[in-house]
């Protein structure tokens, strides 16, 4: 889909077709009136040739929705798709969105993310690359943190693709993300309830389902929700190597994301704090600034005094 059929641009796009064709957009916003905006990887500007009537905009969420099987009218005015590559698209019509027709447009990378093109950009400037290996070898489960955009998924593709080929790993996502170069990758990704309410398959389902598939590294792509009581049950069972990233501005944010997230599945702070020590051997937090996506810092979960989950950083 990113290229149309003779290798220009994808024309189910429209206007924003050769936005969606630049390889170096990882996001773009339609804002209403308020016009189109792009991200780059260095933060959003504002697209100045491209100007969209409400008219325009709404029938270009309705056909973008429409190719990920969702429908979007005043009676379900916010709906969230996949399309074909990955590509997600979130769209909110008027009256909830005063300004006119919202679109949000994640543009996830083709090609496949590696340490070694992560070294190349950087990314290990902060932090050594060989810590970040001695972690996979030893097969610690692994949490990576870090604000939107960060790049905590290309990170988490990345350390997946260096683990061993005789392992097998089965991942679990809200929406299709990951890219795994390993040749024994398997991917589990939820479903969205129909219009009628029914038909769903939650993140916490999958995790019960993936536990069934022998996985010698069980990942969650994500941490949203009442799912972390499920990954930390099953990391608590002899299930190493895994992983999974949370979304946190900063460590000392994490003990509180994810007492917020275990409060959501029916766990008291304090279950969380001990099933969290127990299951995650190594935090790896990342940032996005003016030089680029870095691994910033490492650290490790720890119980305080009144038996809360803290945040230890590594030296």
């Amino acid at each position: 889909m990113r290229r149309g059929r003779d290798g220009g641009y994808p024309v189910e796009f429209g206007p924003l077709a050769e936005l969606v064709a630049d390889p170096s957009v990882t996001d773009i916003f339609v804002n209403g009136r308020d016009g189109v905006w792009v991200d780059r990887g260095d933060g959003t500007i504002a697209v100045d040739d491209i100007a969209l009537s409400e008219t325009e905009r709404r029938a270009l969420a309705v056909q973008l929705l429409s190719l990920g099987g969702r429908h979007i009218d005043e009676a379900t005015p916010c709906i969230d798709a996949r399309l074909e590559d990955g590509i997600r698209v979130h769209a909110v019509l008027p009256p909830v969105s005063p300004t006119g027709t919202l679109l949000s447009i994640r543009l996830p990378r083709i090609e496949y993310a590696t340490l070694d093109l992560l070294e190349s950009a950087g990314f290990f400037e902060l932090v050594a690359r060989d810590r970040v290996e001695v972690l996979i070898e030893r097969r610690e489960n692994l949490l990576i943190t870090g604000a939107s955009g960060a790049g905590k998924t290309t990170f988490l593709s990345a350390i997946l693709s260096a683990a061993p080929a005789s392992e097998r790993i089965v991942a679990i996502e809200e929406t299709y993300e990951l890219r795994v170069r390993h040749p024994h990758y398997l991917s589990l990704e939820a479903r969205q309830a129909n219009l009628e309410g029914a038909g769903g398959i939650g993140l916490e389902r999958l995790v019960r389902e993936a536990l069934r598939m022998r996985p010698d590294r069980l990942v969650l792509g994500e941490c949203r929700g009442a799912e972390l009581r499920e990954l930390l049950a099953a990391l608590n069972t002899g299930h190493d190597g895994g992983a999974g990233t949370l979304h946190a501005n900063s460590l000392e944010h994490v003990p509180a994301r994810l007492e917020a997230l275990g409060a959501l599945g029916g766990m008291t702070a304090v279950a969380v704090a001990r099933q969290s020590v127990s299951a995650i051997g190594s935090v790896l937090h990342v940032t996005r600034g003016a030089s680029g996506r870095r691994l910033a810092q490492l650290g490790s979960l720890a119980l305080d005094r009144r038996g809360r989950l803290s945040i230890v950083l590594a030296s």
